[in-house]
């Protein structure tokens, strides 16, 4: 029995029941197929299911009933006509980028970028004969004049890691539109709850849903999203034959995770949103960037395109490396991780952790110095985690 999304479900209705499919059995909880292969009942039903004549599974690398049910539940959410889940964020990205392009094709990208992100980009791509520019997004015009006759993708993630820009979406897309190319984005620290690319016209959404969609430290996972047309014509068979699919066992503590993302990101955000106006004030930070103020550098943008502010929070302390890791250090509630969007409070230190294979020019440009810390809040009560960096800043000051 499959339980199909009614039209009127909200987001929290969506995230607990969309997409759902039972055996015989009846379970409440989604069921976890953790198989490899099917089989069939004769020889002429597996050559009509290969031909596509009949419906049904064939492979897990291709397709499995347990990741099936959390790319439906994804496709409700984001507004998707289609998804491939995948193995990892990373998985996600770098299909998502070369399963539509090929040798002499042209990639604009966004510089701030998470670090595997801008390797793929700059680095992998160029490998197989893709040229590759990187623009500083915040600026329309950028992109404009990055733009040559064989551009075929813009790529950017909105907030970005670990600075919170935040980029236009809509303006990149129309740009997309006028030379017949696609926008891929990453909506990874926006949650699809706080942003919407596909509605404000973005071709490719990608996530690592092993950040807030999991968000309890589990399990690694990527999805991409997009219509159905895209998803056959371009990445269907790279997806196949590649195989970067995702564990049935992850896509079920996946599903699990989303019954409970409206809850968590709420909270987050709103706690968020304290302690960034608590740092503000703070004499021992020379800047805090959150997208939930108005004085970030692109609170314009945050107010047209983003439905709440973000779990991240960016910091930069005055003391530089030194006082960053003492901060670090002294922090006893907030844990020391590359990781977010989790329900523990982390921090990282991005020039040494993230982004550390950048030359210092780049991430001079990126705006990511010695002292520069990315704080993701959990689920902790939030007047400990005022307290815990309180007194941390008291010893790194």
């Amino acid at each position: 029995m499959t339980i199909e999304k009614k039209r009127n479900w909200k987001p929290a209705t969506q995230l607990v029941h969309s997409g759902t499919q039972r055996s015989g059995f009846g379970e409440t909880s989604e069921a976890i197929y953790l198989t490899q292969g099917y089989v069939y009942d004769t020889a002429e039903a597996a050559e009509a299911r290969f031909k596509g004549e009949e419906p049904g599974f064939i492979y897990s690398r291709y397709a499995n009933p347990t990741v099936d049910m959390f790319e439906k539940r994804m496709c409700a959410l984001e507004g998707a006509e289609d998804a491939r889940a995948t193995a990892s964020g990373m998985a996600a990205v770098t299909a998502a980028i070369l399963c539509s392009l090929k040798a002499g094709d042209h990639i604009v990208a966004a510089r701030a970028l998470f670090g595997s992100c801008r390797w793929v980009v700059e680095t992998l791509a160029p490998r197989y004969g893709i040229e590759t520019t990187l623009v500083d997004g915040t600026k329309i015009e950028n992109w404009e004049r990055a733009v040559r006759p064989n551009t075929k993708l813009f790529f950017l993630e909105s907030p970005t890691n670990p600075t919170l820009e935040v980029i236009d979406i809509e303006a990149v897309a129309r740009l997309a539109n006028s030379i017949g190319g696609r926008l891929v984005v990453d909506n990874v620290f926006a949650t699809p709850l706080q942003q919407k690319p596909l509605t404000l016209g973005a071709h490719i959404v990608v996530y690592s849903a092993t950040k807030h969609i999991d968000g309890q430290g589990r399990c690694l996972g990527g999805v991409i999203l997009s219509d159905k047309k895209w998803i056959d014509e371009n990445l269907h068979d790279y997806f196949r034959h590649t195989g970067p699919s995702l564990s049935p066992f992850n896509a079920w503590n996946l599903l699990k995770g989303l019954e409970t993302l409206p809850v968590r990101v709420r909270q987050q955000t709103e706690s968020a949103g304290r302690i960034a106006n608590f740092l503000a004030e703070r004499p021992e930070l020379a800047r805090v960037i959150y997208p939930g103020r108005s004085d970030h550098p692109q609170a314009d943008v945050v107010r047209k395109q983003m439905l709440g502010g973000s779990t991240l929070i960016c910091l930069d302390l005055k003391g530089g490396k030194k006082s960053a890791f003492a901060f670090q250090n002294a922090l006893d509630v907030v844990l020391i991780s590359n990781n977010l969007g989790d329900s523990k409070s982390l921090i990282t230190h991005p020039a040494t952790t993230t982004h550390k294979n950048l030359s210092d020019e780049a991430r001079a440009e990126l705006g990511i110095g010695p002292g520069t810390l990315r704080l993701s809040v959990g689920l902790e009560d939030a007047d400990d985690l005022l307290e815990d960096i309180e007194q941390a800043l008291k010893i790194a000051g």
